[in-house]
């Protein structure tokens, strides 16, 4: 089966945020499933500079503003076609966001110009090859259904990483999008007076998902709808929640080369050398005293403002604090002033440092997640993996992928981490209390990590149900 994935970003290529660990170790996953699969990206300079073995199959004088080519080649192992559209891609940085840290205002016309070559892939422009479904990720591809409904072509599949990006433009916008006038409408692309590129891909596309089954069900609630629970509720039985995977040849403690110290579940008294690694990178005290990493963009969304909150907490505990992330300026400045009021013991890194990342899972003893909402998350995945213990809100993939330790599990040595709810910073600051204990006890501690680590986080299952759902639309065909 051919599979044409569409995705803004890809790892190792680009990436911002989860979706580009998706977009990067899913086709891979899916080939062993008898699939093959094509992504189609932007032409970024990353992108074009990686870019190897490429031959031109289609190229235009005028495409949305511009001269613009469709490359096929390789890329860091990953079979790809490229929008080589330099008026649209050939941008330093962000590839949503300007140097003054704000959407690039083509965006709509940037993500719609993908949108219209995935569509034209569908529809045979490529004549060796020719999907059967086209895989949508986020509002980026969102267009990709609409196109292909009015316009022709294989069935489609959108898949929402998070519900809080929609990619909504005003109705000034529509005429530049080559739709017809029968595409503005409740059943087409028009929301809430403009358009949108994810309302569209959720309306016009022949199956959604999610990436965890939790997930699923919370964007059907008004509360955490975002005002597309009314849609979602409508097409409720074209809603499927597959947990996401994680490359785990990327993710791999036993012979990770950003990592001080490599290690299995059977020696992980090695993490120790990881975890004095952390303590030099941060100016932590040294000792064996419980660390914790934060892995993460630093947002309310994130549950940040908890942390701040919690933080005395966690330092009557013994507890230190190791954070690799950025972004909103109160709250980064919040956590940095830790730094000052409790020296030694919080250390904050805000330059994006993939290597660091590997580090921080490999030597913290326990990662913090406390997001008020969370499709999938995927550091706690790398936590189990690595014997970082996940301490996690209880929504979402995170109640989905972390088992709780709880007396029962405990006692069956099942439970991979600790959840909490509500979202709250009293009941985060109970959790660290929670850890703080289990921690002081080190035979349900070991267990945990080891659990954790025999814990199934690769793409094995969700690949194979993704292929099932391929299947699934082609024989209803």
């Amino acid at each position: 089966m051919k599979v044409l994935s569409v995705a803004s970003e890809v790892f190792p290529l680009v990436k911002t945020g989860g979706l580009a660990d998706v977009a990067g170790a899913l086709p891979a996953a899916l080939a062993k499933q008898g699939m093959k699969v094509i992504t189609l990206m932007p032409g970024y300079p990353a992108v074009m500079t990686a870019l190897e073995n490429y031959e031109t199959v289609f190229s235009t004088d005028g495409h949305f503003g511009g001269a613009a080519r469709l490359l096929w080649g390789k890329a860091k192992g990953l079979d790809l076609f490229v929008l080589d559209a330099p008026h649209l891609y050939d941008r330093p940085g962000n590839p949503y966001l300007g140097p003054d840290g704000k959407d690039w205002p083509d965006n709509s016309r940037r993500f719609a110009a993908l949108a219209t070559i995935a569509a034209e892939i569908g529809r045979g422009l490529v004549a060796d090859f020719v999907p059967e479904i086209i895989h949508c990720h986020d509002w980026q591809a969102g267009l990709v259904p609409a196109y292909v409904r009015y316009g022709g072509g294989p069935k489609t599949i959108m898949t929402v990483h998070n519900l809080a990006f929609q990619g909504h433009y005003p109705a000034s916008i529509f005429g530049t999008l080559g739709l017809p006038a029968s595409a503005f409408g409740i059943d087409g692309v028009e929301y809430f007076g403009g358009v949108g590129y994810l309302k569209a891909g959720l309306q016009c596309s022949d199956a959604i998902t999610t990436v965890s089954p939790t997930y699923a069900r919370e964007i059907m609630t008004v509360e955490d709808g975002m005002g597309l629970d009314g849609l979602l509720r409508a097409r409720s039985q074209a809603v499927h929640g597959i947990v996401n995977g994680i490359d785990t040849e990327i993710w791999n403690p036993a012979d990770d080369a950003h990592i001080a110290q490599t290690y299995t579940a059977k020696h992980l008294e090695r993490r120790d050398a990881n975890k004095r690694a952390i303590e030099r990178r941060f100016g932590l005290e040294s000792g064996g005293g419980l660390l914790i990493c934060i892995v993460s963009r630093l947002t309310l969304q994130k549950g940040m403002d908890l942390v701040a909150g919690a933080l005395p907490t966690l330092m009557q505990l013994g507890g230190r604090l190791a954070i690799l992330g950025s972004g909103d300026a109160a709250l980064e400045g919040a956590l940095k002033s830790a730094m000052v009021n409790y020296p030694g013991r919080v250390g904050i890194a805000t330059a994006y440092d993939e290597p660091l990342s590997h580090l921080l899972q490999a030597g913290s003893d326990a990662i913090l997640i406390p997001s008020r909402f969370e499709p999938c998350g995927l550091t706690q995945l790398y936590g189990l993996r690595y014997g970082c213990v996940p301490i996690v809100a209880r929504v979402g993939g995170l109640a989905d992928t972390v088992v709780d330790a709880n007396d029962a599990a405990l006692s069956a040595h099942a439970a991979t981490g600790i959840q909490f709810s509500p979202v709250t910073q009293e009941a985060l600051e109970h959790a660290l209390r929670r850890t703080a204990d289990l921690y002081a006890n080190r035979r349900a501690w070991a267990s945990l990590q080891q659990a954790g680590m025999k814990s199934d986080v690769s793409w094995t299952r969700s690949a194979a149900r993704y292929a099932e759902l391929y299947r699934a639309l082609l024989k209803g065909a």
